[in-house]
């Protein structure tokens, strides 16, 4: 008896503290994150403005042949740190993002969870402004590029920039979010959004038709027009962002079954049976 007493003595705090952060969270007025989305669009912005300003130092002066040891030296070592970087982000954030996961996504209540996808939607506009900027630099820099130099070398300052840096870095946020979403919000901890996916495999699937469009400019096919067929498989990736569209209904139906619930009420798995909600 003594000895389920004191067992009873230890959970009891746990017991309360469990139950103390579990309503102040529930009493989170949820809002959008306005200063954390500026700051990284102001982070975002100035990145790649940066980018663009050592592009505009060193393409011409050291950048129109890949043979040259000052271009190993500026562009080879930016391309090799760059893409170090990018790997060591998105193979640290994606296993912190699932060994951290809810064990009981159904328990997060539901400002919380609406909180979440506030700052969600916050991210989406930092990417979407980060997405055009980085496509007006790059991706025009590169035709440009490409119209007065025509195709010089395996290696390009602008493919540098576009293909080892802007690419990559949305496909490891791609990915990032992809581990993000269905470990934190609980509408899609037990399936698998599949809009959400062909939105996140389109970077992926562009990287094929990298390799194509080197080996083809390089070897038989000298213009550089955006509608040349050997450029038909970078269209990829703006098919997969059609997919936006479809995760964002995904999203609107839960958020407005969330703002229909009080303090008390909490939503039940869409896939196990019951009502929609219990009190």
């Amino acid at each position: 008896m003594s000895v389920v007493i004191e067992s009873m003595r230890e959970e009891l705090p746990k017991n309360l503290t469990s139950l103390d952060k579990a309503q102040d969270q529930s009493e989170i007025k949820p809002k959008v994150p306005w200063l954390f989305a500026l700051s990284w669009v102001a982070a975002s912005v100035v990145l790649f403005v940066a980018y663009r300003l050592y592009m505009n130092a060193y393409s011409f002066t050291v950048g129109l042949d890949y043979f040259t040891p000052e271009f190993e030296y500026y562009w080879m070592r930016l391309m090799y740190v760059q893409l170090t970087l990018i790997a060591l982000l998105v193979f640290t954030v994606v296993p912190i993002l699932w060994f951290t996961r809810e064990k009981d996504p159904d328990a997060v209540p539901p400002k919380v969870e609406l909180q979440r996808y506030y700052t969600m939607f916050a991210l989406m506009a930092v990417a979407s402004i980060a997405s055009f900027v980085a496509l007006g630099l790059f991706a025009e820099a590169d035709a440009a590029w490409h119209q007065v130099t025509i195709r010089d070398t395996d290696f390009t300052p602008t493919h540098i920039g576009l293909f080892y840096f802007a690419m990559p870095l949305m496909f490891g946020g791609m990915l990032m979010a992809f581990v993000w979403v269905h470990t934190r919000l609980p509408d899609f901890h037990s399936r698998i959004s599949i809009p959400f996916a062909f939105l996140a495999a389109g970077p992926a699937l562009v990287f094929p038709n990298l390799g194509l469009n080197e080996w083809g400019h390089t070897f038989f096919y000298a213009e550089e027009l955006f509608g040349a067929p050997i450029h038909y498989g970078f269209f990829v990736l703006g098919l997969g962002f059609f997919a936006f569209g479809g995760f964002l209904v995904q999203c609107y139906i839960r958020i407005d079954k969330l703002t229909r619930l009080d303090d008390t009420e909490q939503l039940i798995d869409p896939l196990s049976e019951g009502p929609s909600a219990t009190t």
